[in-house]
């Protein structure tokens, strides 16, 4: 399975590269990521803050994500289905894991899954 990969730094660059703004204003804003693996513990602004502004706007609603975190508090989970989570993963701390789960999670999404058709 060959997809590109989009790495962000932080919760602002993220917002940035989903809405083609800032230093990701030259993105064709229409090509829109197959799933977003989104961790909550995202510098500048948290993952929840990126969710909850995901599906506000009609574009990146429809977006599967997919929390994937360290976190294992029950609120982090609750919170993040509230707010349209599609999935919540708890980051297994050994790479080797971490790389499978990472490879599962790609079966999933991206070969497995039905999204919806475009509107």
């Amino acid at each position: 399975m060959v997809n590109r990969i989009v790495v962000v730094r932080d919760g602002e660059e993220a917002l940035d590269y989903l809405f083609a703004r800032g230093a990701h204003a030259g993105r064709a804003a229409a090509l829109m990521p197959e799933v977003v693996l989104l961790d909550l513990k995202l510098p500048k602004i948290d993952g929840l803050e990126v969710l909850q502004r995901m599906r506000a706007d009609p574009r990146t609603r429809p977006l599967p994500v997919v929390v994937l975190t360290s976190s294992n508090e029950e609120q982090d989970k609750l919170r993040s289905y509230d707010l349209g989570a599609n999935s919540f993963v708890r980051k297994p701390v050994d790479f080797a894991h971490f790389a499978e789960a990472a490879q599962q999670l790609g079966l999933y999404w991206l070969v497995l899954n039905q999204p919806p058709p475009p509107r």
